[in-house]
Protein backbone atom coordinates (compact mmCIF):
# COMPACT_ATOMS: atom_id res chain seq x y z
CA UNK A 1 0.00 0.00 0.00
CA UNK A 2 1.48 3.63 -0.98
CA UNK A 3 2.28 5.73 1.93
CA UNK A 4 -0.52 8.61 1.32
CA UNK A 5 -3.26 5.53 1.21
CA UNK A 6 -1.75 4.11 4.51
CA UNK A 7 -1.57 7.36 5.90
CA UNK A 8 -5.42 7.91 5.19
CA UNK A 9 -6.06 4.69 6.76
CA UNK A 10 -4.60 6.14 9.83
CA UNK A 11 -6.35 9.98 9.46
CA UNK A 12 -9.81 7.45 8.94
CA UNK A 13 -8.96 5.14 12.25
CA UNK A 14 -8.52 7.92 14.22
CA UNK A 15 -10.88 10.26 13.09
CA UNK A 16 -13.69 7.26 12.98
CA UNK A 17 -14.63 8.62 9.75
CA UNK A 18 -14.34 5.65 6.59
CA UNK A 19 -15.37 8.26 3.79
CA UNK A 20 -12.59 10.98 5.09
CA UNK A 21 -9.95 12.06 2.47
CA UNK A 22 -6.82 13.84 2.72
CA UNK A 23 -4.66 15.46 0.78
CA UNK A 24 -1.34 16.76 0.95
CA UNK A 25 -2.13 20.35 1.95
CA UNK A 26 -4.99 19.01 4.20
CA UNK A 27 -4.19 21.10 7.80
CA UNK A 28 -5.79 20.99 11.35
CA UNK A 29 -8.28 23.45 10.35
CA UNK A 30 -9.49 21.27 7.21
CA UNK A 31 -10.73 17.96 9.51
CA UNK A 32 -13.71 18.44 12.05
CA UNK A 33 -12.94 17.70 15.41
CA UNK A 34 -9.00 17.70 15.12
CA UNK A 35 -8.37 19.33 18.16
CA UNK A 36 -4.95 18.73 20.52
CA UNK A 37 -6.30 15.65 21.84
CA UNK A 38 -7.11 14.48 18.54
CA UNK A 39 -3.63 15.23 17.60
CA UNK A 40 -1.67 13.81 20.03
CA UNK A 41 -4.10 10.32 18.91
CA UNK A 42 -3.18 10.97 15.55
CA UNK A 43 0.72 11.11 16.45
CA UNK A 44 0.55 7.99 18.30
CA UNK A 45 -1.00 6.14 15.61
CA UNK A 46 1.13 7.47 12.97
CA UNK A 47 4.13 6.14 15.27
CA UNK A 48 3.00 2.95 15.84
CA UNK A 49 1.74 1.92 11.49
CA UNK A 50 4.53 3.16 10.26
CA UNK A 51 7.32 2.00 13.79
CA UNK A 52 8.74 5.46 13.62
CA UNK A 53 8.94 8.57 16.34
CA UNK A 54 8.53 12.05 15.83
CA UNK A 55 11.09 14.61 17.38
CA UNK A 56 9.39 17.66 18.90
CA UNK A 57 10.68 19.77 16.08
CA UNK A 58 9.40 17.61 13.53
CA UNK A 59 6.13 18.01 15.28
CA UNK A 60 6.12 21.78 15.54
CA UNK A 61 7.22 21.99 11.80
CA UNK A 62 4.68 19.67 10.17
CA UNK A 63 1.22 22.13 9.41
CA UNK A 64 0.11 19.96 6.72
CA UNK A 65 -0.32 16.41 5.38
CA UNK A 66 3.10 16.54 3.12
CA UNK A 67 5.10 18.14 6.05
CA UNK A 68 4.02 14.83 8.00
CA UNK A 69 4.46 12.88 4.91
CA UNK A 70 7.94 13.82 4.20
CA UNK A 71 8.77 13.52 7.30
CA UNK A 72 7.51 9.96 7.15
CA UNK A 73 9.36 8.98 4.07
CA UNK A 74 12.82 10.80 5.38
CA UNK A 75 12.31 7.98 8.54
CA UNK A 76 11.53 5.11 6.18
CA UNK A 77 14.34 5.40 4.00
CA UNK A 78 17.07 3.39 4.16
CA UNK A 79 20.56 4.67 5.80
CA UNK A 80 23.51 4.93 3.89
Amino acid sequence: MALMETLTQVFRLVFDDTTLHIHPETTANDIDGWDSLTHINLITAIEAEFRIRFTQTELLAAKNVADLLATIESKLAPSA
